[in-house]
């Protein structure tokens, strides 16, 4: 077994022709995020994403893109927005002897796609994401929700014929181009983590930069999608994310808050299912988080891992050690702690400069003063 570890630019037609290989042998990888193209378009924006390549006998049996970081340190491709993450390799790949080998000393993950194993001793806990997975008509699909929920999609109803007598005449425009429409959705969402104290992590450039990039790529299976529901001439509510052929995967879920009292994100999540099937997608994958919201609507629930996996090289067992002594503090578990680990692992994650963290510490620490205060009053 040898490791390689270049940045995406730089790997040959036939490790990319390996890693989508890998892909589509195994359902677990089908996602425009466990590919070579995701990374790829990653290494146009940000210069620290690297792959590492792990070979036998010359051929290519797994991949791990990440950021790489001092010490050794990977972290996810792409995190934040990288919801799902992991090695794609062949079953009965070794991952930790083969970090070892390739000069990796950590690898912190919060979604790990992980159905051939090599990262499984490292899982510390689970969390659910929701999948829409069409099998027929996108009305049929519908028809199963109403049956099983049907007092909150007669209300889901009510909502969208309120929406469209009182607002505007609904319409879902997908795919849909407008330039506007996308950078308002950016604008929403930048103002509804502001609001909700979250971390921006649209305020890097380039996040925003690799956003854009894919909103402008509209050839081949890899591109940018965004699906966007209006009422009459006014942008109500989108999403915009990437597909891979079939499969289609959000990061930006947007509404007007001029419009909140319509729920306009509930009677539009409804419409882009119906959209489906026009756009040729079978799979809409709503991630992670909000359960509230995306349980609802998703027949099909994925385990995705949360961990460390680390080596014992001296910074490996350091990254041990800390993240032991968060887990003993209570992170892992609804929480305070919790909630203080996730957002310090986001700056660490989406700030690539010193400047940008020290904003983002500065940022979480008034959020969490300001949470504090709204408790003690309550």
């Amino acid at each position: 077994m040898t490791a390689q570890t270049l940045h995406p630019a730089e790997l040959s037609l036939v490790d990319i022709a390996a890693w989508r290989a890998l892909c589509a042998a195994e359902p677990a990888y089908a996602n425009p995020l466990m590919g070579p193209d995701f990374a790829l378009a990653v290494g146009e924006v940000r210069g620290d994403t690297r792959v590492t390549v792990w070979r036998r006998d010359g051929r290519a049996v797994a991949f791990l893109a990440h950021h790489r970081r001092p010490g050794g340190l990977a972290r996810p491709v792409g995190a934040p927005l990288s919801d799902y993450h992991g090695v794609v390799a062949e079953a009965g790949f070794d991952g930790l002897a083969a970090m070892a080998e390739a000069g990796l000393s950590a690898y912190p993950f919060t979604g790990l796609i992980d159905p051939a194993g090599p990262l499984s001793g490292a899982v510390a806990g689970e969390r659910e994401a929701y999948v829409i997975e069409l099998d027929g008509e996108p009305a049929k699909y519908l028809e199963a929700l109403r049956a099983a929920s049907p007092k909150r999609f007669k209300n889901y109803r009510r909502l969208d014929h309120k929406l469209d007598r009182e607002v505007g005449e609904l319409s879902v425009r997908a795919p849909d181009w407008d330039e506007a429409a996308f950078e308002q959705l950016l604008a929403w969402k930048r103002e509804q983590l502001i609001r909700t104290g979250a971390h921006d992590f649209l305020g890097p450039d380039w996040t925003r930069d690799l956003l854009r990039n894919l909103f402008a790529r509209r050839e081949g299976e890899f591109q940018g999608l965004m699906i966007n529901l209006y009422a009459g001439d006014r942008l109500v509510a989108g999403h915009f994310g990437i597909r891979l052929g079939g499969v289609y995967h959000p990061w930006i879920a947007s509404t007007d808050p001029a419009l909140a009292a319509w729920s306009p994100g509930q009677v539009f999540l409804l419409r882009a299912i119906d959209a489906m099937g026009p756009l040729g997608l079978t799979s809409y994958d709503i991630g992670p988080g909000h359960d509230h919201y995306k349980k609802p609507y998703a027949r099909t629930v994925r385990r995705i891992g949360q961990g460390l996996a680390a080596t014992d090289s001296a910074f490996g067992l350091a990254a041990k050690a800390a993240e032991s002594a968060w887990m003993w503090a209570g992170a892992g578990r609804e929480g305070f702690v919790d909630k203080v680990k996730r957002r310090l692992d986001t700056i660490a994650m989406v700030e690539t400069s010193l400047a940008g963290r020290v904003r983002g510490l500065a940022a979480a620490a008034g959020a969490l003063r300001k949470s504090d205060s709204e408790s003690e009053a309550a």
